[in-house]
């Protein structure tokens, strides 16, 4: 499938900060149910090993306590330089990415979403419970209902710095409402893709529109 049917024009900053020099550090969250074994993670972290070897790359499990995930998170990336890191995030994972680059020492972090989970507190509270992990159905974990409480608590009320965020969102999505998510990013660069799912199973197609964003290759002629 071919990349992006709607995408905005980002203005003069989006482009000096989208495209100037290459980011040290990448940090991929995955979504929930999810691991570093997804699809998504395991093409990136190719990528990275064969075209930029020196690159820091993390992509941790992240525990089901969404306030646990983002103290692991900002312990980890708290060393991180300012404007020389990156995080890509998947679904619930696009909301923890969005939640982090909204700290106010990471507001200059370029952020690529795939499928951006808008209000996961009112998504996940239907899923509370015993649940099991996506690439190992053996591997059992709970989700409490006090973690609908700690998404809800963590929501950023506003984007700051909206010309970092790239938002690669597809219409074919069969958990998340395409059209919410592109009015949540609304005047961003903004990819949407005709079709396709939630796991975005095309994702090698839009892969080097990322990288641009991300300053990770050269921008197209």
């Amino acid at each position: 499938m071919r990349d992006s049917a709607a995408e905005r024009r980002p203005n003069r900053l989006t482009t000096d900060q989208a495209h100037g020099r290459p980011p040290t550090h990448l940090l991929y969250l995955h979504g929930f149910r999810s691991s570093p074994r997804s699809t998504k993670a395991q093409r990136m972290a190719a990528w990275v090993a064969a075209h930029r070897p020196g690159l820091q790359w993390w992509c941790p499990q992240l525990p089901p306590s969404p306030r646990e995930a983002l103290q692991l998170l900002d312990q980890g990336t708290a060393g991180w330089p300012a404007e020389g890191s990156a995080v890509v995030g998947s679904s619930l994972g696009g909301f923890y990415a969005t939640v982090l680059a909204e700290t106010p020492t990471r507001r200059r972090w370029r952020v690529g979403l795939v499928n951006p989970a808008v209000d996961p507190a009112r998504d996940l509270a239907a899923h509370t419970g015993a649940q099991s992990a996506w690439h190992d159905p053996a591997e059992r974990f709970f989700f409490q209902p006090a973690y609908v409480d700690e998404l809800r608590a963590m929501a950023p009320a506003a984007l700051t710095g909206r010309a970092r965020y790239l938002p690669i969102i597809a219409t074919g999505d069969e958990v998340l409402d395409w059209r919410e998510m592109a009015a949540r990013f609304v005047g961003e660069p903004l990819v949407v893709v005709p079709g396709s799912d939630h796991a975005l199973s095309d994702f090698d197609d839009h892969l080097p529109r990322l990288l641009r964003h991300l300053s990770l290759t050269p921008e197209t002629p």
